[in-house]
């Protein structure tokens, strides 16, 4: 493997090999490097890395070998099903209905088979070998595939991680190194015997028929599976408890009698009412420990940007408020903690999407237009531009072609509606004219081909904000392993996220209430004070602050920029910009994607002279 490879001690990896000798030149170092190993039938390795031993069950039956690797609960009885099922298929369908977030992994007689999750919290890419004939290489972190393979980063790539908001299927989903290419959540790849690789869909949204009741008892049994399959061992428990989406996550599992220990972290605006909420949750429950966080505790936006290190495979959003984020993950790690849970996930499941009134005019006149003066009242957008969003019938294709003409102009305002396939992403105004010039012909080539994740723009802006969001979570679960606490999003289980999707859009997203569906699914399991809470904490004076107050880390970032040596941003644009004072809502937020790809450059050069662990033992697999 190349020197590259820097993993922190802890740090949780795989790669998938085919069985041939043909990638037996890049399978040496690997095993050098790697904690465990299991092999196909006929010996060779197959799945190589380090991973927790109790996130794996594993199975063999005459020459198929299954994996389930992840935050589940698959027995050795259930996994030694699948493996018998008698065919990849069969063993898919056994697997689905499993709870949780796993990869399924297996052989068959030499054929490997891998599935990550729709969302990709559980991702995979894939990659070509050098010198191996075609033979390609699977792995669930692309810098690590990308190490192994001796990937460079593309610029152009990189320059889409500039977009803001950074939501546009397919490209921001992809990786930044050249020959390196994310394997879409919904599809499944396949490496044959001799190691080529294939992909094929499996996942599809499911159909929008269910009742709000019928689909809030739904979720409401997939949330408790999903939480015990976590809760399931011995280790101290801690989880977030802020909003509607983390209360119902921390009350299902006390509900299950677990002991939890409980962070809220304040705010300084007078208004936030997380505390308050929470207190009011935590005196309802007997199996729970709280603790508030003082506002004056928590790291402001911007701290010490200027010297993160954190090994990530893709560059962050969260880079900004990475002290933020991981400051009560900090405090659960010194308590102990093995385990803990998160309510990222929710916003995107629950309060989904205005923009299925598009589709909803078609299907249901009187109910989409009741929906859609609903939206425009309460937001108060414009009733022009709502009409002309609703009355755009473009292809998502044709959608992406203006993306790109469009991609310099300025930020569109807070008050536009919702309606299309997407808000429209914007390159800050620091952008070099060879990262513009990039990012339109990678949109354009998209534009020819790209097709939308659902049938209507509702599904379809909902699917590619989980995709987007769920890598935030992978990124605080690559931050948390080296601290020996896993980290767990259950709203992106597959299980979860179709449980949802399965509610008919009218009912489980409406201008007059707040997140209908899980708060019909918590009766019983919320205590009703918080459970019918209408409000959402917001943070934009630890943003404004945060500016102030870390201006000059911020300002350090720049010095030597690695994004300026690749010839994407004006530097001394961007300098102008932080010495302004900045809106959070969008002049600040438009440095966040900039400041997490300089970081994840410069954490990349500082990691590189790094090693892993020694190969300590195999897994107890057979030979």
């Amino acid at each position: 493997m190349a020197t590259g490879t820097s993993l922190p001690t802890g740090a949780s990896w795989f790669l998938v090999l085919p069985d041939t000798d043909a990638v037996a030149a890049l399978a040496a170092p690997v095993r050098s490097r790697a904690v465990r190993e299991i092999r196909h039938a006929s010996g060779r390795p197959w799945l190589l890395g380090c991973w927790p031993e109790d996130s794996v069950t594993t199975a063999v039956c005459g020459r198929t070998r299954l994996c389930v690797l992840g935050q589940h609960a698959v027995t050795e009885r259930e996994a030694a099903r699948a493996a018998g099922a008698g065919s990849p298929a069969a063993a898919e369908r056994l697997a689905r209905t499993w709870p949780g977030s796993h990869h399924l992994l297996a052989s068959f007689d030499g054929e490997a088979l891998a599935l990550g999750t729709v969302t990709g919290v559980r991702s995979l890419f894939v990659a070509s070998a050098r010198g191996a004939d075609g033979a390609c290489v699977v792995a669930d972190r692309a810098d690590v595939l990308a190490d192994l393979v001796d990937a460079e980063p593309d610029e152009g790539r990189l320059a889409v991680h500039l977009l803001s908001p950074g939501i546009l299927h397919p490209l921001t989903a992809q990786t930044v190194w050249r020959g390196v290419d994310v394997v879409p959540g919904d599809h499944r790849l396949t490496l044959d015997r001799d190691g080529h690789a294939r992909t094929s869909r499996h996942w599809s949204p499911p159909p929008a028929e269910l009742s709000l009741a019928e689909g809030a008892r739904l979720v409401r049994d997939r949330l408790a599976d999903a939480v015990a399959v976590r809760v399931a061992g011995d280790g101290p428990v801690t989880a977030d408890l802020g909003g509607v989406d983390s209360t119902a996550v921390v009350c299902t599992a006390a509900r299950q009698g677990v002991k939890i220990v409980a962070y809220t972290a304040a705010v300084h605006d007078v208004l936030g009412d997380d505390v308050t909420y929470a207190q009011r949750t935590a005196e309802a429950l007997d199996a729970l420990e709280h603790h508030v966080v003082p506002a004056t505790a928590v790291p402001l936006t911007f701290d010490g940007v200027h010297e993160l290190h954190d090994t990530l495979d893709t560059p962050s959003l969260y880079s900004v408020n990475r002290h933020r984020r991981m400051y009560i993950i900090e405090r659960a790690a010194e308590r102990g903690s093995s385990l803990h849970l998160s309510g990222m996930g929710g916003d995107e499941l629950f309060s989904g999407a205005s923009a299925h009134v598009h589709g909803l005019l078609r299907r249901h006149p009187r109910t989409g237009w009741r929906h859609t003066r609903g939206f425009v009242t309460r937001h108060r957008w414009s009733r022009r531009t709502a009409l002309r969003q609703l009355l755009d019938g473009r292809s998502y294709g044709a959608w992406l072609d203006q993306v790109a003409r469009d991609v310099t102009l300025p930020q569109p305002p807070m008050s536009v509606p919702l309606f299309e396939w997407g808000t429209p992403p914007r390159l800050p105004p620091w952008a070099t004219g060879q990262a513009v010039e990039a990012v339109r012909d990678l949109i354009r080539t998209q534009a020819a081909e790209a097709e939308p994740l659902g049938s209507g723009h509702g599904v379809h802006r909902e699917l590619a904000t989980m995709r987007t969001l769920a890598r935030f979570a992978r990124h605080v679960q690559q931050m948390s392993e080296p601290l020996g606490i896993t980290f767990a999003s259950p709203y992106y289980d597959d299980l979860l996220v179709e449980a949802a999707l399965a509610v008919r859009p009218q009912e489980r997203v409406t201008p007059w209430r707040y997140k209908p569906l899980i708060e019909e699914a918590m009766r019983g399991v919320v205590p009703d004070a918080s459970r019918r809470r209408t409000t959402k904490a917001h943070a934009a004076f630890e943003e404004e602050t945060g500016l102030r107050r870390h201006r000059s880390s911020l300002l350090a970032l720049w010095d030597d920029a690695r994004l300026h040596g690749l010839g994407l941003i004006d530097v001394e644009a961007v300098r102008a910009w932080c010495r302004r004072p900045l809106a959070a809502d969008l002049e600040s937020a438009l440095l966040h994607a900039t400041v997490g790809c300089e970081v994840w450059l410069r954490s990349r050069e500082n990691s590189a002279g790094r090693r892993g662990r020694p190969r300590t033992d195999t897994g107890g697999n057979p030979a």
